[in-house]
């Protein structure tokens, strides 16, 4: 591999490939690429949607031994799944119904140059075990085919997924992982490249200006700051849309946190303040799955409590039931008033759903239950919730004592 490149050598390829901004891992991005160009090695580009990783292969590519040959970009996610494994290796006539002829593919085109593999994560399973046997041993098989074909193509490829997590979800293969990831590149969203926002937004201001012949709009220092704070979770793609928006709508040409805070979308997601890189915070839900999962767990959790005390409440249903008959002696007709009060008193409810009382009662019990019940309720000035607490019942048993008595 070669040195590290110079300050020149480094500023000559910004300014090839029209690349905008100093921000050191950036630049350490160009090293890589540069360095790993003259080899043959596969090299995964990651980053989120919009930072330009497109960028990279070309480099990579017209700084490479195969510069001279043919170079395609092919973006997996948009290619359908059913037509995917002829787009890449190609057919023979027949294979399907519109086969009306044979195709080499892109791997048989691309022979002796480079393949571009954009969003390789949205790749279908049985396609990605095809990949991995090119990436092996240069061999494939066009659909249809029965003979095996050899091509030398050089692979890199890039992804917005999480390829362990898609890997943990059984979504990508990890062998298949490993053999494009020789040589990995972290592309940085553009939240983390600071003074470069300023930069690219100047240089879209000046491309918008030229291209529909209108004056520059400029930033005051406030709205710089205000465009480095801000989140841009569309990266590079959202700051040149929004750049073009303001070149066009706004009539000010010096434009200033007013003004910008107009075009910004004002979301609290987006518009929180930009987390620096190793600033605090070494966890959070990787997606809404694992909390939807915790939450889940919480109410399985509940559930078992939920019935473990509702056996207990049947058991002690049971046992009061069964008391009357025995306990209540001819030469004592008083027996308790109402239901015996629950161990739990989480349980109170449940219980006078559950209990139903003998309709059977003598005078002497419906007596002294309703004297006791008019004491209770002066003595706690009618409230009811309190006089059934002082009795040792629950409020809707009080309520049906009530209701039965026409108090």
């Amino acid at each position: 591999m070669s040195a590290i490149m110079d300050v020149k050598e480094l500023q000559s390829i910004k300014q090839r490939y029209n690349i905008v901004g100093n921000c050191d891992a950036l630049n350490h991005v160009l090293n890589v690429a540069m360095q790993v160009a003259p080899t043959d090695l596969s090299v995964l580009i990651v980053g989120e949607s919009g930072v330009g990783k497109e960028i990279i292969p070309r480099v990579i590519h017209d700084s490479s031994p195969r510069r001279r040959e043919k170079y395609f970009a092919i973006n997996c996610g948009s290619i359908p799944e059913g037509t995917i494994d002829s787009e890449l290796f190609g057919h023979v006539k027949g294979a399907f119904t519109s086969a009306i002829g044979d195709s080499p593919g892109y791997f048989g085109v691309a022979n002796k140059g480079t393949l571009f593999l954009d969003e390789v994560g949205e790749l279908p399973l049985a396609t990605q075990v095809r990949l991995l046997r090119v990436l092996e041993t240069g061999e494939y098989i066009p659909v249809g085919a029965t003979e095996v074909r050899k091509t030398d193509v050089r692979i890199v490829a890039a992804t917005n997924v999480n390829i362990r997590q898609a890997i943990s979800e059984g979504r990508f293969r990890e062998d298949l992982y490993y053999r494009l990831n020789s040589i990995p590149i972290q592309m940085p969203p553009l939240r983390e490249r600071g003074e470069d926002i300023v930069l690219l937004f100047r240089l879209f201001a000046m491309e918008t200006a030229q291209k529909y012949r209108m004056e520059r709009i400029q930033l005051t220092d406030e709205a710089k700051l205000m465009l480095m704070r801000y989140k841009w979770p569309g990266n590079v793609r959202q700051l040149k849309n929004i750049t073009e928006q303001i070149s066009v709508l706004s009539k000010e040409r010096i434009i200033t946190p007013e003004i910008l805070a107009k075009f910004i979308p004002q979301d609290r997601e987006s518009t929180q303040l930009a987390v620096l890189p190793h600033s605090g915070g070494d966890h959070s839900f990787e997606n809404e799955r694992e909390i939807l999962y915790k939450i889940l767990y919480d109410m399985r959790n509940n559930v078992n409590d939920m019935r473990r005390e509702m056996s207990q409440l049947k058991k002690q249903i049971e046992e009061v039931q069964a008391k009357p008959a025995t306990a209540i002696s001819p030469m004592n007709p008083i027996s308790p008033i109402g239901p015996i009060s629950p161990v739990n008193p989480m349980l109170e409810d449940a219980e006078a759903e559950e209990y139903i009382e003998p309709e059977a009662e003598n005078l002497n019990l419906n007596d002294l239950s309703r004297t006791m019940l008019e004491k209770a309720l002066d003595r706690n000035n009618g409230n009811r919730k309190k006089a059934a607490q002082e009795l040792g019942i629950s409020d809707r048993t009080l309520y049906r004592r009530l209701k039965q008595y026409g108090m």
